[in-house]
């Protein structure tokens, strides 16, 4: 695709260093004042590197070099580069839930872009919440922007295994030490097996699900997302975008000409194909609004149906993301999938989705597999509806035990998380296999935040029986790497009035997964007398960010984002006069 160059006066920085008087002025010799002489910054178009970095987010320790290589290709592409540090929201260690944070990362880089002179902007992220959050701010802002993901940390490894996966292999390895089956020695050293390096999570989880679906919609490099951490690719690329942001801005490449309904639609098909995070629907639907494009969870829903689970990656799966990487990457698996996708969709190279993926190739048939050996028949996500979810939830299909898909039994409830952490090792829980654990409170306002919860622990008493798998529902989220029958964002979530906080011990609860359903069997005249008799909880914030969150936030079927941010409208563009 071709597109006409602008002018150096239509650079946005130019109403600030190309103002006239003492304005520009001002401007130019605070510049120099900084070690720059006249040659470095006027005339060329400033490239902001927003990172994610910090001490606290091992997944990003690789960001400071990154940094110099994609400063290294806008100096050589003729830019003035300059890193503006954003919140940086690691995974590990953000309490209560790193999705309030997300929408405050997208608030600070959104302001960040919009309140500097700032042409266009290398997003650098990848642990979980960082790229949507990113996206959406660079979507709102809509000035030039692509993406560099911080690619996967190398596959695990601990005595003699080589594909231990990280979330994934940690999970059961959990499981097997609270069963009594390993001891702690053991159990301590299979997570420091699957952390390597830097990087994200190696397996299929959110990270690497969001960053895929960032490479999808046209808004990476093509196939950056499938590069590991510390592979000298992934060095490349970095200076590769530098080089390419520069030539963005002189074309005006901007989201909103890249990224439409149908590129929404390509990432959809794409998270199937993958078996991707179940918190990708929560992200995807979020950053779709910001650009005004309608997603809902009927899209995910009539994928599931059309598109087989291709990538043969854990948690759904067995290989990993480095393996993945070897096989061809992200733009193979597009081309076996080409003919779901709309190939016409544009991406920040300028050229078309179809003409991106034209020379891929597959490279290992049991990590990439064909649509007459798939993995997994259908899509790896499913939506349910029911009276316990009229707004939706939804199951990780590819990840849950066949024999739980479609179950009926006795609800044992949880009123919390503390609740839970109490009780569900209790010898005297009254819980069989046949059970299904409920937790509430635990929505986007209720934990508050709609944390990693959804994945409930076994009892420990089913644990050592052998059990490892049984039906669990909440309105919370769970980790990309998790597995399990897990039923996730239930929607409306309890502490707003839903259903699921109305739900009793001994209630009966049917899972339908081949009918789409998830109810509550109690008696509607029951139903109403609980609701009657239900009492909203008090806030958990009474000041500062978490309380505009727990004031703001839509819920999970519309993305999670704030009701003011999730939307488009103009807002005024400082200009030099106001300095």
């Amino acid at each position: 695709m071709s597109r006409k160059r602008i002018e150096l006066s239509q650079l946005r920085s130019q109403r600030w260093f190309g103002a006239a008087g003492q304005p520009g002025n001002h401007k130019s010799y605070r510049t120099k004042q900084m070690g720059y002489t006249s040659e470095d910054f006027q005339g060329k178009p400033v490239i902001g590197i927003l990172s994610t970095w910090s001490d606290l987010n091992s997944c990003h320790t690789h960001f400071p070099q990154r940094i110099e290589e994609v400063k290294r290709g806008v100096w050589q592409a003729g830019g003035f580069p300059v890193v503006m540090p954003t919140l940086s929201v690691g995974e590990t260690y953000v309490r209560p839930s790193t999705l309030i944070y997300r929408n405050l990362l997208a608030m600070d880089a959104e302001e960040i872009l919009r309140s500097h002179p700032i042409d266009g902007a290398v997003l650098l992220g990848g642990c979980d919440k960082t790229t949507p959050g990113l996206l959406m701010a660079a979507a709102s802002v809509n000035i030039p922007a692509i993406f560099v993901p911080a690619g996967a940390m190398l596959r695990g490894h601990w005595r003699g295994q080589q594909m231990l996966g990280t979330g994934s292999s940690t999970w059961q390895a959990l499981a097997d030490y609270r069963a009594g089956k390993l001891d702690e020695k053991s159990w301590r050293q299979v997570g420091e097996g699957t952390a390597r390096s830097p990087g994200t999570c190696n397996t299929m989880g959110t990270a690497s699900t969001m960053t895929s679906m960032a490479d999808a919609l046209g808004l990476t490099l093509p196939g950056a997302s499938s590069i590991p951490a510390v592979d000298a690719t992934h060095s490349q690329m970095a200076s590769t975008s530098g080089r390419r942001i520069v030539e963005m801005v002189w074309e005006d490449l901007r989201p909103k000409d890249i990224v439409t309904r149908q590129s929404f639609l390509n990432a959809v098909v794409t998270d199937m194909a993958l078996s991707g995070s179940t918190n990708s629907l929560i992200h995807l639907v979020a950053m779709a609004r910001r650009l005004g494009v309608e997603l809902s969870l009927d899209d995910f829903s009539r994928a599931s149906e059309t598109v087989p689970v291709l990538c043969n990656l854990q948690p759904s799966g067995t290989y990993l993301m480095e393996d993945l990487f070897y096989a061809g990457g992200l733009l193979a698996l597009l081309k076996r999938i080409a003919p779901h996708l709309d190939l016409s969709c544009q991406t920040v190279t300028g050229r078309t989705l179809g003409e991106n993926i034209e020379q891929a190739e597959v490279y290992n048939d049991d990590v990439i597999r064909t649509e007459e050996n798939p993995v997994y028949g259908a899509g790896g996500l499913v939506v349910l509806r029911g009276n316990l979810a009229p707004r939706g939830a939804v199951l990780k299909r590819a990840a849950a035990e066949p024999r739980l898909l479609q179950h009926t039994g006795p609800a044992v409830v949880f009123r919390n998380f503390q609740d839970m952490l109490a009780r569900v090792d209790d010898p005297d829980l009254p819980v069989t296999a046949d059970s299904v654990l409920v937790l509430q409170d635990s929505g986007p306002t209720g934990a508050p935040g709609m944390p990693e919860w959804g994945m409930l622990p076994i009892p420990k008493k089913l644990l050592a029986a052998g059990v490892r798998d049984m039906v669990r529902i909440s309105d919370a989220r769970m980790s990309g790497t998790s597995y399990g029958t897990c039923v996730l964002h239930v929607c409306p979530e309890s502490r707003v009035g839903g259903l699921l906080g109305l739900v009793r011990d001994g209630d009966l609860v049917r899972l339908d997964t081949e009918g789409r359903r998830l109810d509550l069997l109690v008696d509607e005249a029951e139903i109403e007398a609980r609701r009657k008799a239900w009492v909203a909880p008090p806030p958990h914030y009474e000041r500062g960010f978490g309380l505009l969150h727990i004031e703001h936030v839509l819920q999970a079927d519309e993305g999670c984002d704030l009701d003011f941010l999730a939307k488009q409208g103009t807002v005024p563009d400082p200009e030099a006069r106001f300095s």
